[in-house]
């Protein structure tokens, strides 16, 4: 069992939902009800504070049915659904409520709002805020959606003395619109590369380091692309500002140099870059320089993602919530980096990030009894039949990955996998 202490055997007693002791192994007490997890690493269950449900409006995308099933079958036991690509995006209370409502009976895991940063409703942002969101997010380039546009820097400023005073992140999908190249049409990954360089993402974060100097509103960087940025917020995190950044299992997993042109499935903004970018962001990731790992799961129906390959016309984002534990486990095995690694970088970290530190992201006295049961030993490939996102193209098809995910709880009750056997003591 992975705990605060560490991995050891142990008992974890579990009572009306939540965690009520964590003791020895052989103390089970009587009056019991006993599930024996044999040679499995029982963790807290993932959170993942970067999904797009899409439901309402674009439910045929995803919703939150086979959503929240792909999550709880990937060791996912909360999710933050994101504030685009839904109609309406969650850019005021009304809106998350009509949100709250579309989500109701559908759910098999906790699901928790994120509120959208738009030009103009920053009058709403408190009454989100009131409203229960757990964080906010904006775009510095376009989203890709005309429901969700994106922020100018005069958008920013009128903002962020409000998100300071709120207290909640402010998520950031970083990049500067004018580092990017337009582009009519190309088959070619290299093209596309070229078309969201580094320096994109480079400038939109020097940007938002400046406003923080001004008002100190926690900004997030949400799907960091490349380690060399990291440079920046090292130096904002020395001066003391309250600066956070993810990177996500797809960065950590593919290399630019082995993506075959039309090969659509592996879009994503910003796009996947070279093998050592990657590696360098693994390094970054070990040294805690990138504080958390989440799956940015961005779904659309298969037609909007194999256009004839053309890069420039696909949607851009990789369904992964029910593969993030895997894909990251594959890489972590290489590296040497241990189960406790991965429960801070994709539990305990996100749950902070989320306001749900003290109740979420650890097996301890008091938390809410979200476990997952798994094998980082066991491998599978990748079958796209077997996953349970709504559509299933999948970069990862056909790939090896470690960390077969078993069992499944969400506060102390089953929602995944093998019918372990029960014993009353």
């Amino acid at each position: 069992m992975l705990t605060p202490d560490g991995v050891h055997p142990a008992t974890v007693h579990i009572e009306s939902g939540r965690i009520a002791r964590v003791a020895s192994w052989d103390d089970i007490g009587s009056g019991a009800r006993c599930v024996d997890a044999g040679d499995m690493l029982v963790m807290p269950g993932i959170v993942d504070t970067h999904v797009h449900v899409n439901e309402p409006g674009r439910t045929n995308w995803e919703g939150f049915e086979s959503a929240t099933h792909a999550a709880a079958a990937g060791g996912v036991t909360t999710i933050l659904d994101m504030p685009l690509n839904s109609i309406p995006a969650t850019t005021s209370v009304k809106a998350l409520e009509v949100k709250r409502a579309a989500a109701e009976g559908k759910t098999s895991v906790n699901v928790e709002f994120i509120g959208g940063v738009v030009p103009g409703n920053t009058g709403e942002l408190e009454g989100l805020r009131d409203s229960g969101v757990r964080a906010f997010k904006c775009f510095l380039s376009p989203s890709g959606v005309d429901e969700f546009p994106h922020m100018t820097e005069r958008d920013l400023a009128k903002a962020f003395p409000v998100l300071a005073r709120l207290g909640l992140p402010l998520m950031v999908h970083a990049e500067d619109p004018a580092r990017l190249v337009a582009a009519g049409s190309s088959s070619s990954y290299a093209d596309y590369l070229a078309s969201r360089p580094i320096e994109a993402e480079h400038s939109a974060i020097e940007l938002l380091v400046g406003l923080m100097n001004r008002s100190r509103a926690h900004v997030h960087i949400v799907h960091l692309s490349s380690a060399t940025s990291l440079e920046i917020i090292r130096a904002a995190k020395r001066r003391g500002l309250p600066l956070t950044v993810e990177t996500c299992p797809h960065y950590l997993t593919f290399a630019a140099e082995d993506i075959p042109d039309g090969a659509t499935e592996y879009k994503c903004a910003p796009p996947i870059r070279s093998r050592a970018e990657r590696d360098a962001l693994w390094d970054a990731l070990i040294a805690g320089d990138i504080d958390l790992v989440a799956s940015d799961h961005s779904p659309c129906p298969p037609n909007m993602k194999r256009t004839h390959g053309d890069f420039f016309s696909a949607w851009g984002g990789i369904a992964s919530l029910q593969l993030s534990l895997p894909a990251v486990c594959t890489g972590a095995r290489v590296r040497d980096v241990p189960p406790e690694r991965i429960a801070e970088w994709m539990s305990a970290a996100p749950a902070r990030l989320a306001g749900l530190g003290d109740r979420k992201g650890a097996i301890a006295e008091g938390y809410d009894a979200d476990i997952v049961l798994w094998d980082p030993d066991e491998s599978f490939v990748v079958d796209p039949a077997k996953l349970f996102h709504r559509h299933t193209v999948t970069p990862y098809a056909g790939r090896e990955l470690f960390g077969v995910v078993h069992t499944t709880y969400v506060g102390g009750r089953q929602v995944f996998g093998d019918r372990l056997a029960v014993t009353n003591h």
